[in-house]
């Protein structure tokens, strides 16, 4: 059997049309997992909401109270880029829960993937990017919290810095933040991780194995993060619509498969989120599902 994976019908739940990527993705990705034999029903695990005890770990009451009750300013509504409908608030509670859920899995049988999460943009008092909580970051202070883990690490290799998880962290010498990202892209204003590698505009496969092929096995081996909570975004692929770099979908393959495996030949659990992409539909569930892939083959690799 396969690694575990989070999955909730929720997340797709409709959104309004003018809504810029379809939720139907997760139901689709859902789908084409257990139509490829990548999952079996027998995997999959359902979350619960985050609870608010959970969130105010990270976020602020002000914040997540006027999110859920529409009363974010116009102001914030934009810079989030979605609408604060009661679908999206259930999904976005839902989707905090599922990657607690999955880090929890993930210490326990080795490596959990989650079917969403991976919003890197929401800030402490805001959200940006449509980002509204920060699932990686509110599961960091959970397991934490709990005394689950003393130090983890926060792999961000979506195109987009994850500037926000780096933001709430730079004081916290628990979490050590990796991203690797598209040096132009959005957000104008990076933020400081621990590490930062910033790519040339249409960097290709090669380039980006060459910039994480030695660095993160390094990474671990001097941090030595008793998890490491893994965001998979697929916008560094050369069709994403807002990536600017060339991956082809063997070399986003590649690089989660290397990842992984730094991992678990280390023995360090890893819990994987989707991350960011923007396509079409089929071509982008088709990403979506390269990480589910690369985590079902290491897991064998590796006995798990």
């Amino acid at each position: 059997m396969g690694p575990p994976i989070v999955y909730h019908p929720a997340y797709s739940a409709p959104l309004p049309s003018s809504h810029r990527f379809p939720m139907a993705k997760f139901q689709q990705l859902h789908s084409l997992l257990l139509k490829k034999g990548i999952a079996s029903p027998s995997q999959l695990h359902t979350p619960l909401p985050a609870p608010r005890r959970w969130l105010e770990l990270v976020h602020q009451r002000s914040y997540h109270e006027a999110f859920a009750r529409d009363k974010l300013s116009a102001a914030d509504q934009r810079r989030i880029g979605l609408p604060a409908t009661t679908p999206l608030v259930q999904r976005t509670w839902l989707a905090v829960g599922g990657t607690v859920l999955t880090a929890r899995l993930a210490l326990r049988y080795g490596v959990a993937c989650h079917l969403a999460g991976g919003t890197h943009h929401a800030f402490s008092d805001y959200g940006s990017g449509f980002c509204i909580f920060n699932d990686c970051a509110v599961t960091a202070r959970v397991l934490l919290a709990e005394g689950a883990v003393e130090r983890l690490m926060v792999v961000d290799l979506d195109v987009h810095q994850g500037d926000a998880t780096a933001a709430i962290f730079a004081t916290d010498p628990r979490v050590f933040t990796f991203s690797v990202h598209c040096a132009s892209n959005f957000p104008l204003r990076k933020q400081s991780s621990d590490v930062d590698v910033g790519l040339d505009d249409g960097a290709e496969d090669l380039d980006y194995i060459r910039a994480i092929g030695d660095l993160i096995p390094d990474l671990l081996d001097q941090h030595r993060p008793q998890l490491v909570l893994y965001n998979a975004g697929v916008d560094p692929h050369r069709d994403d619509r807002l990536g600017r770099l060339c991956l082809s979908s063997d070399g986003l393959l590649n690089r989660d498969r290397l990842v992984l495996n730094a991992c678990l030949r280390r023995g360090i659990p890893i819990a994987t989120v989707i991350g960011g992409g923007y396509d079409l539909l089929e071509p982008l569930v088709e990403r979506h599902s390269l990480v589910f892939r690369a985590a079902a083959e290491q897991a064998r690799l590796h006995r798990l």
